[in-house]
């Protein structure tokens, strides 16, 4: 749960919440499967959320903003702003996740799940 629920930790200081995970999944690795699993998954949604949502949004505003010159651009706002809503849209993901795994449910990210299931269990 509280691998999940650090991506609220990313609000606070801008990139340590994929640390907690990362502590817990080389801290938990050879004691618990579960939380092994569940830390791994938190760490690689918030790498790639991190990463590729901060160079989609950086990507979008450029083009806004190089095409705002020639006045096309006032099109594109809007998608600027609809990708730059999208870190919003991974932490609430992450919340469900960390809600789920403190009710006891098992929780997979989609596509990442399945991903780290097969190469964590080998």
């Amino acid at each position: 749960m509280i691998s999940h629920l650090s991506v609220l930790l990313n609000l606070v200081t801008g990139i340590l919440g994929p640390v907690v995970p990362l502590i817990l999944y080389l801290s938990y690795k050879d004691r618990s499967r579960y939380v092994a699993y569940q830390s791994l998954q938190a760490l690689i949604f918030q790498l790639v959320w991190w990463v590729g949502g901060g160079v989609l949004v950086g990507i979008a505003w450029t083009i806004t903003g190089v095409l705002s010159a020639i006045l096309i651009g006032l099109i594109c706002i809007p998608f600027a702003i609809l990708f730059s809503a999208l870190p919003l849209v991974a932490l609430v993901y992450g919340v469900i996740a960390g809600v789920q795994t403190s009710q006891g449910q098992d929780f997979k990210y989609w596509l990442i799940g399945d991903w780290v299931r097969s190469t964590y269990t080998g």
